[in-house]
């Protein structure tokens, strides 16, 4: 609800790898008419962060519009680091979305778990895993469809092995 009436407020993603955190946050990003300002905290520093929140001040005030910063790993920051996100998030300034492999009770410093709401984002079972396989073998727009790919139940059950609980497109 908060996605469709564009009234979005700062976020943790917490799970594993491939189940759907980046995937989530980009298309809040599509759907809403936020700026959307990606970044990985294992490439990004403080200062692109201070950089990408002074255009988003500026965007707020020329524009009204607000901005999406996404930060990739957010528990790679350390706890100084991650206070540097606090005003921005306070002020309204940005809608912060952090994806973690790593408990934000633990990873994240408590100021910013306060000022957030944490969704918990669980692997893939291998039913999940099989409906995304049937998929993929019948989207003729997307997928496999027009060529009539068929899978023995063998080489299905070898792919959702294969994928280990993640549903990523190049599994």
């Amino acid at each position: 609800t908060a996605i469709e009436k564009d009234e979005l407020s700062s976020v943790i993603f917490y799970g594993p790898a491939g189940t759907g955190k980046s995937t989530l946050a980009y298309l809040i990003a599509n759907y809403t008419q936020a700026q959307f300002e990606p970044y990985s905290a294992v490439t990004s520093g403080v200062a692109d962060i201070r950089k990408v929140t002074a255009q988003a001040k500026k965007r707020m005030e020329v524009q009204g519009r607000k901005t999406i910063l996404f930060v990739d790993e957010i528990h790679r920051f350390n706890k100084a680091q991650q206070d540097a996100f606090l005003p921005f998030v306070e002020d309204g300034t940005i809608v912060l979305i952090g994806s973690t492999t790593e408990n934000p009770f633990f990873e994240i410093n408590a100021p910013l778990v306060s000022r957030s709401r944490i969704f918990v984002f669980e692997p893939l079972d291998e039913e999940q895993i099989g409906a995304i396989v049937d998929r993929a073998l019948a989207d003729e727009e997307r997928g496999l469809g027009k060529l009539g790919a068929e899978l023995t139940p063998e080489a299905k059950a070898h792919i959702i092995n294969l994928a280990n609980e993640i549903g990523r497109a190049h599994v």
